[in-house]
């Protein structure tokens, strides 16, 4: 099961920076994460288009804009 998703866009800083937090905390933590580029689909672009990159956790939203690493590393620990 993957415990992180991460909802992003081509060519957006933010969602950069979040996706190195999130790939660097997953690698230490021993825990699985994706990305989903919203532009792939209308529904997805819809609900996430202004907030992007929104991180997801165990399927609850989790963090939008920017991913706090403190508080990912103790989400991930529950």
């Amino acid at each position: 099961m993957t415990r992180v998703v991460v909802y992003t866009r081509a060519g957006c800083h933010l969602c950069e920076v979040a996706l190195e937090i999130v790939e660097r905390v997953c690698a230490d933590l021993g825990q699985t994460w994706h990305e989903v580029d919203i532009t792939s689909d209308a529904e997805l672009e819809d609900s996430y288009g202004e907030e992007i990159p929104v991180t997801f956790v165990d399927g609850a939203r989790h963090d939008f804009f920017r991913v706090d690493e403190a508080r990912l590393r103790a989400a991930l620990a529950r």
